[in-house]
């Protein structure tokens, strides 16, 4: 077997994995979730999940990337000849979330950009996403996530190694200057008070979802970076830390944000609209706004980032296990594809608004194909082949190599034969219903 690039740390390793998960999800839809669904019930919940559904799959993914020290595809091929689908599901999911996910993050380059110059927010949110100029935003995103990807996981080890760090930072930064502002007490209670009568059953099923999206499982990341790992490295430590990390920072992000909105008595459920439209306006009526405001959409932009360079880093190990072309050649070519598919999604609020599929926008259609089929459809796949088709000991064997301790063996195994599957079932479910919610 050829020798593979390793990280050079464990500290590397965890910035760079810890950043792949840690995105934009993590800095609105999680405390944004908490605080409409019960506040700490619901963290109660997506805390259970973690345990239940993220770590184990975290540890089979990461323990089947260092065993066969492939790309998603060859790796699962490796375990049974049908069972590439399951790795095609996660770089299929990778590619095409990044095609939209590069067009959000050059919104954010535009933020800063405008903050550095201007020392103001773009004058209007809708109409710069309806021009075209999104568009040469989105370019400028991916060509510096290519750069990183460029130059292999030394590249990516040293990025994450500065941004993570940094992110952590600017968020400290933010959250005191948030907190010091009057009736930010009102954002902290939204997030952590505790309402059951607002705790459900679709708020169980919004914290399962959440751990689903949130750890970024089933898209390949964990397996690629997983193929790059020692074998001195303890997985199931390394997935605790992992998880942990991105638990803390969707915390920290919603004590950042929410006290601010609630000082301003702005509404807290607009997704995305949260911080591009919103928080520019509490920014913009604060002593030092403009300093704190190219601050946070540093931070953001760090978080978009570093989970972008992850999702390009798995079609990229495609390309180089699989298809044997060379890491700078592949990487160019498919940063290039990304970007073309990307183009749509970036003019899907302008020139191409009136354009839909299914009753989808172009832009929430591609989000549609991810979510709600190809990481779904990935975990599924994923429980059955190495569950049922394959034997898990193999991987326990992975797990414990050079004495390493894996005490729960017993419990992870029943967790992806049988707890797990029911788990990414409901996700499926949910994501077919809301298909069905749309076109219907």
């Amino acid at each position: 077997m050829k020798v593979k690039t390793q990280w050079a740390s464990k500290l590397g390793f965890i910035m760079a994995t810890a950043g792949a998960a840690i995105g934009l999800g993590n800095l609105w839809k999680f405390p944004y979730l908490m605080g409409r669904n019960g506040g700490f019930p619901f963290f109660i919940a997506y805390l259970f999940f973690v345990v239940i559904l993220g770590i184990p799959v975290m540890i089979t993914e990461m323990s089947l990337g260092r065993r066969t020290r492939h790309d998603p595809v060859q790796a699962y091929g490796d375990i049974h000849s049908h069972a590439r689908i399951t790795g095609v599901f996660g770089v299929l999911a990778a590619f095409i979330i990044l095609s939209y996910y590069s067009v959000i993050g050059g919104w954010i380059i535009k933020y800063i950009v405008s903050y550095g110059t201007t020392l103001q927010a773009p004058a209007d949110f809708d109409g710069f996403i309806g021009s075209t100029e999104p568009v040469l935003w989105h370019l400028l995103f991916i060509a510096l996530t290519t750069t990183v990807c460029y130059f292999g996981i030394n590249g990516i080890e040293k990025a994450s190694k500065v941004m993570m760090p940094l992110l952590f930072v600017l968020l400290l930064i933010i959250i005191v200057r948030s907190l010091t502002l009057p009736g930010a007490d009102g954002g902290l209670a939204f997030i952590f008070v505790p309402d059951f009568s607002a705790f459900n059953l679709n708020s169980v099923s919004s914290a399962l979802g959440q751990v689903f999206y949130s750890l970024s499982l089933c898209m390949g990341i964990t397996i690629t970076y997983g193929s790059y790992l020692g074998d001195k490295e303890n997985i199931p430590q390394s997935c605790l830390m992992v998880a942990g990390l991105d638990t803390f920072i969707a915390i920290l992000a919603g004590i950042a944000i929410f006290p601010a909105v609630f000082a301003f008595g702005l509404e807290p459920g607009q997704g995305p609209g949260l911080i591009f439209g919103t928080l520019p306006r509490v920014f913009s009526a604060i002593a030092g706004g403009e300093l704190f405001a190219c601050l946070f959409f540093t931070l953001v932009f760090f978080a978009a980032i570093t989970s972008a360079i992850a999702l390009l880093e798995v079609s990229v190990s495609f390309a180089i296990d699989t298809l044997g072309i060379a890491r700078k050649k592949a990487t160019l070519i498919i940063g290039a594809a990304i970007f073309v598919l990307g183009i749509p999604s970036a003019l899907s609020f302008g020139v191409l608004g009136q354009v839909q599929i299914l009753n989808y926008g172009l832009f929430d259609f591609v989000g549609m194909i991810t979510d709600n089929i190809l990481l779904p459809l990935g975990g599924l796949a994923m429980c059955y082949y190495i569950g049922w088709k394959w034997n898990p000991e193999y991987l326990v064997e992975e797990i414990e190599k050079n004495g390493a301790s894996f005490k729960l063996k017993k419990g992870w195994i029943i967790c992806i034969r049988y707890l797990t599957p029911v788990l990414v079932g409901i996700v499926t479910l949910t994501g077919f219903y809301n298909i069905y919610k749309v076109v219907f």
